[in-house]
């Protein structure tokens, strides 16, 4: 049998493939945040006939001051709720789980967007954006750490299958892991223990909220590919650290490089990371990065340079690129 057909349990996630739709940004919701038709019919279309085992929704809101651009998802007010129920309700009649990001966009926001200066671990501009944005007091983060309590709570009210943290991509929670950015000098900076110190507050009040049985996942930025940047030796504490602290599924991507590793265009370029994170933790790691090949895909698998597989731009430009995928190993 195919490796990518073969199911797969997370805890209590139950997946019929392999195949997984990573979070991609689409800019389609309402100015307020909320699921609209557009959005609708964008996750209808992509989810359709239930190739993908696992559809993880774009990264939405937590608070305003995590707004990272306009027309992004909410998770921010219960006001949410209702619409993004019918959102996991049309993954869930197209026969795939659904599972929600949310993020909170740190440095990374733009003053015009949220409506005020942008808050990070440090005074230190933002390698991506260049926005130097106020450094985080306890207060603050304590905020934090219960607005992302309150989003994930929001997740589950909805009816999705599971919550993803975002930490990747230059974002509030990958800007504490990484030394460019984080140059606190209190019990949030440091070693790398230190630096994921929020990460751990934060999966703690989640888990708390969503019950022992709930599936969460974490989106790890698990190198910056920057000189003084997070390295795969950091992201293997890391993630043996978010295991013990209950996350299901790790998820992994680039750090402040975003979802690409600079000069290497190869399909599944992050399997490097994905290898190496894999032989320190036991639960399932998600690999994404520039995979077109059903064929590529099957051989990651074989090789155990992953779990799961996230095809996202080859399923963003064609929508039946996951049944032609299915259907040629069947």
């Amino acid at each position: 049998m195919s490796y990518l057909l073969q199911s797969l349990q997370a805890g209590s996630l139950s997946l019929a493939n392999r195949l997984v739709m990573p979070p991609m940004a689409t800019s389609k919701a309402d100015s307020d945040g909320k699921v609209n038709a557009g959005v609708l019919d964008y996750y209808t279309e992509k989810s359709a006939g239930g190739y993908l085992s696992l559809v993880i929704i774009e990264h939405s809101f937590i608070q305003q001051a995590g707004k990272a651009s306009e027309n992004q998802l909410s998770v921010a007010d219960d006001s949410v709720i209702e619409e993004l129920r019918k959102l996991a309700n049309v993954i869930h009649r197209n026969g795939a789980k659904a599972i929600m990001q949310i993020n909170h966009a740190g440095s990374a926001a733009d003053e015009k967007v949220i409506g005020e200066i942008p808050v990070g671990p440090s005074v230190l501009a933002n390698p991506r954006k260049g926005t130097i944005p106020r450094e985080l007091t306890h207060q603050d983060i304590t905020a934090i750490v219960k607005a992302f309590q309150n989003a994930a709570r929001r997740v589950k009210e909805a009816g999705f299958d599971g919550v993803e943290i975002h930490s990747a991509h230059g974002y509030l929670l990958n800007q504490f892991f990484s030394p460019l950015t984080n140059k606190r000098v209190d019990e949030y900076g440091g070693d790398v223990h230190n630096r994921i110190r929020l990460h751990r507050e934060v999966i703690a009040a989640v888990r708390e909220v969503v019950g022992e049985d709930y599936p969460i996942l974490l989106r790890l930025g698990a190198s910056d590919y920057i000189e003084g940047g997070t390295t795969i030796e950091d992201s293997k504490i890391a993630a043996q650290e978010f295991e013990k602290a209950g996350v299901n599924i790790l998820d992994i991507s680039g750090g402040f490089s975003g979802y690409v590793v600079p000069g290497n265009n190869s399909q599944g370029y992050f399997a490097p990371l994905t290898e190496a994170i894999k032989q320190v933790v036991s639960i399932p790691v998600i690999l994404t990065g520039g995979i077109i090949d059903v064929q590529v895909a099957e051989q990651l698998l074989a090789e155990g340079k992953a779990d799961l597989i996230g095809v996202g731009r080859a399923v963003f430009k064609d929508s039946n690129w996951a049944k032609k995928a299915v259907e040629s190993l069947r």
